[in-house]
């Protein structure tokens, strides 16, 4: 029986789905999720391995051109080499839905790669359709106003949120990769380690429960991460870029604080099967994004 194993780009401006969609594929939560725009900084990789294939899914950052700090031109930098890189890309946008910012991502695909058209959260575009066949006749025109932009390989529209799509997405995606034997273990489903995704747990409830109060200028560094028998250790900072903001993430006798570090640890308990003892801090750090310290230290240079 013929085995495939190969890279697929997941790629798109912020907050179209993208980290959604990996774990979805994985079948965990290997990259963090929340509704703040650029929430992935990273270049996360994800393995989904079946009988007949192994998937070395790419999440990238959502490219933008907002803000200019180092820490963007390094995301913006980490998506342009992931796409020259891989055997497919999945070009990811909103089902019905087309912005100036998606023409910038459309601009830096290449040619000389396969690339497919991904028209994610078709349930929350369902939604917003007064009949059946008004959404079928909207679905219709949109995919062929995009298939009029690019030579995309497949148009597939889908919501991440279902098992059946994702499982198709699959089936779609196989015939791209190429015939070789898996390069990962099979139980293998994610290339980062405990100390990264506990970082990157944290950073996702500080998004989470700072809402649209705490702007983008937010990062976690863990200051330790060690074995104490069965349990993990960790102590992690929350850097912010102003006093006002440690404020906002602390909350009033820091109820805030102690809700993101209690669900964090209740999350990082489940991904690492086993207790851990959280110590959590918050510390400000001016024009930390333009750093390249500590953007050292979190991986992003």
């Amino acid at each position: 029986m013929t085995f495939r194993c190969g890279t697929v780009a997941l790629v798109g401006r912020p907050n179209v789905g993208k980290s959604t969609l990996l774990n979805a594929l994985v079948g965990q939560k290997v990259s963090i999720t929340s509704r703040k725009a650029q929430t992935t900084r990273h270049r996360i990789l994800g393995v989904q391995t079946t009988d007949t294939a192994q998937f070395i899914l790419v999440d990238t950052p959502g490219f933008q051109t907002k803000y200019s700090n180092a820490m963007n031109k390094m995301m913006n930098r980490t998506v342009k080499t992931t796409m020259a890189d891989v055997d497919v890309i999945c070009f990811v946008v909103e089902s019905g839905y087309w912005s100036k910012a998606d023409q910038e991502v459309l601009e830096l695909l290449p040619k000389d790669v396969p690339v497919v058209l991904l028209a994610n959260k078709l349930d929350v575009f369902a939604s917003r359709a007064d009949a059946p066949e008004d959404r079928d006749q909207k679905l219709f025109t949109f995919m062929r106003e995009m298939s009029e932009k690019f030579d995309f390989s497949e148009i597939i529209p889908m919501t991440a949120k279902s098992q059946d799509d994702v499982k198709r997405l699959l089936t779609f995606l196989e015939p791209y990769l190429p015939e070789q034997e898996a390069i990962y273990d099979s139980e293998m489903l994610t290339d980062r380690s405990e100390k990264f995704l506990a970082a990157e747990i944290l950073r996702e409830k500080v998004f989470r429960y700072t809402g649209d109060e705490l702007p983008y200028s937010s990062a976690v560094i863990i200051e330790q991460f060690k074995m104490d028998g069965k349990m993990r250790r960790i102590a992690a900072t929350i850097l912010v870029d102003r006093e006002s903001h440690k404020a906002m993430v602390i909350g009033e006798k820091g109820a805030k604080l102690k809700r993101i570090s209690t669900e964090a640890r209740q999350d990082m308990e489940k991904l690492f099967d086993g207790k851990v003892f959280l110590e959590t801090w918050v510390k400000v750090k001016s024009g930390w994004a333009d750093d390249r310290v500590i953007l050292r230290e979190q991986g992003l240079e």
